[in-house]
């Protein structure tokens, strides 16, 4: 199986089949650290990230703003001092899609290398 950071997103429809509950199964493991919440009967994958500053908080929103626009799939962002939480769905089918864990994992590359430990 690829590494999920390795795919690209592909184009969604409104007629797009979401994530099934095996899928979840399968692909939830290899992002382990995303809460899989549920808000307005959707379906999401939410994350806070940590950080030192402002500042590295604001160039990890900022990166992940590059990520989005390169893929073409794009979160719900919300920066504070120290901290960004990152939500992924899929807007079109109001659900998870393979694309919200492919890009949950290239979330956690970038983090990882921002902030190696």
């Amino acid at each position: 199986m690829t590494e999920l950071n390795q795919e690209r997103c592909v184009a969604c429809r409104r007629d797009s089949p979401p994530a099934t509950s095996q899928d979840v199964e399968e692909l939830h493991p290899q992002v382990s650290q995303w809460d899989l919440i549920t808000e307005d009967g959707i379906s999401k994958l939410d994350r806070t990230f940590s950080f030192p500053n402002f500042q590295e908080a604001l160039d990890f929103t900022n990166s992940l703003g590059t990520l989005a626009e390169e893929e073409g799939h794009h979160p719900r962002l919300v920066t504070e001092w120290g901290r960004v939480s990152v939500t992924w769905w899929t807007h079109k089918i109001r659900n998870l899609h393979r694309n919200d864990f492919i890009m949950a994992a290239k979330s956690d590359e970038i983090f990882q290398v921002s902030n190696p430990q």
